[in-house]
């Protein structure tokens, strides 16, 4: 293993994440009935293939979508289609959803695709399997991997990276992932290079996982794959800081990991994808790490998609007393929910319950003009500068001094001793701006 790699800039927040690092990956028993949402990843919405009455395989195809950056979605159990109904989305507003009826007995659909070795598929067949088991960034993101896996031509890329950094607070699945199924990890990441037709692999892992990378080390033996320890510090694991950690090279404003040659993958997809080309099963479940001071018995589980988050919840021992909030993904980019109904998606990496004693509701006050949000930022901006044109409508003046090429990592609310809502105000600003300029260009 190399030195450990790190970036400019950043934050160091509590980590929480010994409430359940060593909680091995339990696996949930699938609930009688799922919900599962036509809307789990970046891009267009997916058509149901299904409808009320309908009996259905584990892992068949039941929602689909003809655009490019889209994947299709799979039953996580057999059972019979109760209908299409509607339930809260983790991330925005409602979603449609197939709820299946669970019949118990797991039947695997007879149309999947055999076992495969990467070594008998060629990169197409690869990059085709893959959009076939719906496969998507499990970091958090969920972009489909498909399209990641097939840059433009003028864009060759040169090198892979598997993001093993999991540096939100909190958030375990990735660390017992690569502590429990290297080999998987490693294989994935074969499996990805091969696609891309790179020789050049790293997997970036923070070095409060000593146990993760010496698994992974020993996995990644007689391979080209690098095991690199990072730096541990928030937001390691962004994509443009993960390339400037461990290779020096630095994505301009605007651009993405490809025009520097390089394609950025978490170590969940990539051992998502191995399972796959391995077992010939689509992406039907996920690791969901369920912790915070506010449950009584924080775990990692590995759950079927459309499970809702009150199974979840219940599964972990239930909330120590009355929660005063549970977040969707991690404390610094996570998102608040104000239901239990509400399903897992592909994106949901952890659920997050906290007790009265751990929520503080402070009022902004005046800038006092430190400079401590332009010290962590990441991304060399001036978040208070771009917080103030923003919370102002002044949307380009906040374009001009880089608006659009903020992460929202919120590390500059974090750090802010006036507690201004600087990301809120930037995150909406954004959103703002985009939709005013696609007004403006149609």
């Amino acid at each position: 293993m190399s030195k450990r790699h790190t970036f400019r800039g950043g934050i160091h927040p509590p980590e929480g994440k010994e409430l359940s690092n060593h909680r091995p990956i339990e696996v949930l028993p699938a609930p009688k009935v799922v919900a599962i949402p036509l809307r789990q990843h970046i891009g267009d919405q997916c058509t149901p293939l299904v409808k009320r009455g309908d009996e259905v395989f584990l892992g068949q195809k039941i929602a689909e979508c003809d655009a490019l950056i889209s994947a299709p979605i799979h039953a996580s159990v057999s059972g019979t289609v109760k209908g299409i109904e509607t339930y809260p989305h983790p991330v925005s507003g409602t979603v449609d959803c197939i709820v299946i009826e669970n019949d118990g007995e797991d039947r695997i659909c007879p149309d999947l695709p055999e076992p495969a070795d990467i070594a008998h598929l060629s990169r197409q067949e690869i990059i085709h399997r893959i959009r076939e088991a719906g496969i998507v960034g499990l970091g958090g993101a969920a972009f489909p991997t498909h399209v990641k896996l097939t840059p433009p031509a003028d864009k060759p890329i040169d090198t892979l990276i598997l993001n093993g950094a999991e540096c939100e607070p909190y958030l375990t699945g990735d660390h017992r992932l690569m502590v429990e199924h290297p080999d998987l990890v490693v294989y994935g990441a074969q499996a990805l290079a091969k696609a891309l037709d790179v020789t050049k692999v790293y997997i970036g892992v923070e070095v409060n996982k000593p146990d993760a990378i010496e698994a992974l080390t020993k996995a990644a033996s007689g391979t080209n794959i690098q095991v690199v320890g990072l730096g541990v510090k928030y937001p390691q694991g962004a994509e443009q800081q993960l390339i400037k950690s461990l290779l020096n090279r630095e994505v301009p404003p605007g651009c993405l990991p490809r025009d520097v040659g390089v394609v950025v993958n978490n170590v969940g997809t990539a051992a998502a994808a191995a399972n796959s080309l391995k077992t010939g099963l689509p992406l039907y479940q996920r690791i969901v790490t369920v912790s915070g001071e506010g449950i009584t018995q924080p775990s990692n589980f590995l759950v079927r998609l459309g499970t809702l988050f009150e199974e979840l919840i219940a599964a972990a021992g239930g909330p120590k007393g009355t929660p005063r909030k549970i977040i969707m993904g991690g404390p610094m980019t996570g998102f608040t929910q104000y239901s239990t109904q509400v399903p897992v998606v592909k994106e949901t990496t952890g659920l997050l319950v906290f007790a009265e004693d751990q929520v503080k509701a402070t009022e902004p006050g005046p800038c006092i003009k430190c400079g401590r949000c332009v010290s962590v930022c990441p991304q060399f901006l001036l978040p208070v500068t771009i917080a103030k044109f923003a919370h102002a409508g002044m949307l380009e003046e906040a374009a001009e001094y880089g608006i659009l090429n903020c992460m929202e990592c919120g590390s500059c609310s974090y750090v802010c001793p006036a507690h201004r809502f600087l990301v809120q105000d930037i995150k909406i600003g954004k959103q703002e701006l985009i939709a005013k300029r696609r007004q403006q260009a149609s």
